[in-house]
């Protein structure tokens, strides 16, 4: 029932938000899951607070106990070509995704309310495993924005894009998975030193 309920929210009329289903085949999607599964996943940690979702990171990781982004790993080269093909769906090129974070959602796994952090302009997820929900609210958030988010059914072999509106001035979150999914997130830099409040 619920699959129905989001299967007519499919677009959402944020500007800045892209969303395409089946950006990859079956069979691609079933290479990365193999390649990600060799991957060493690290408990994501906010300060004080570790999720329950999985994270490694490449490109530079965020330390949110000091508010900065630390130098990281180079890419992983089985997910060069990944990034190559969303660079190109982009249309920008490769080198600009400078940030690539995949994350596994066990059942039952949420990701709570926030914006990404101000280090990076655009985002772009590829969406594995099995299907979410993306919702979306508002910055800052008012109680009209808390009762009425916008929500986004986002199916496994997808691609989606946030950036300008869709990114600074709204919230995004992913409730609660219902079977095993993983993401795998790249991020453009920002384009000047600007703090986004």
């Amino acid at each position: 029932m619920q699959n129905d309920l989001f299967a007519a929210q499919e677009v959402v009329s944020i500007p800045g938000l892209r969303y395409q289903p089946d950006f990859l085949s079956r069979e691609e999607e079933a290479q990365l899951l193999e390649v990600i599964g060799t991957l060493p996943f690290q408990p994501a940690k906010y300060r004080e607070y570790t999720a329950r979702r999985q994270v490694v990171s490449f490109g530079g990781s965020y330390d949110f106990e000091t508010n900065t982004l630390r130098s990281g790993a180079a890419l992983d080269e089985r997910l060069v070509p990944l990034r190559d093909r969303v660079a190109t769906w982009l249309g920008v090129p490769p080198r600009q995704l400078v940030q690539v974070l995949v994350a596994e959602y066990a059942p039952g796994t949420p990701l709570g309310w926030h914006r990404d952090v101000p280090d990076f302009e655009a985002v772009v997820g590829v969406s594995l495993g099995n299907d979410a929900v993306l919702r979306f609210r508002p910055y800052p958030p008012d109680d009209a924005a808390k009762r009425h988010a916008l929500q986004l059914a986002v199916a496994p072999r997808s691609i989606y894009k946030m950036e300008g509106a869709a990114r600074w001035g709204w919230q995004h979150c992913v409730p609660p998975v219902k079977a095993h999914r993983w993401s795998v997130t790249f991020r453009t830099p920002v384009a000047r030193p600007l703090r986004h409040a």
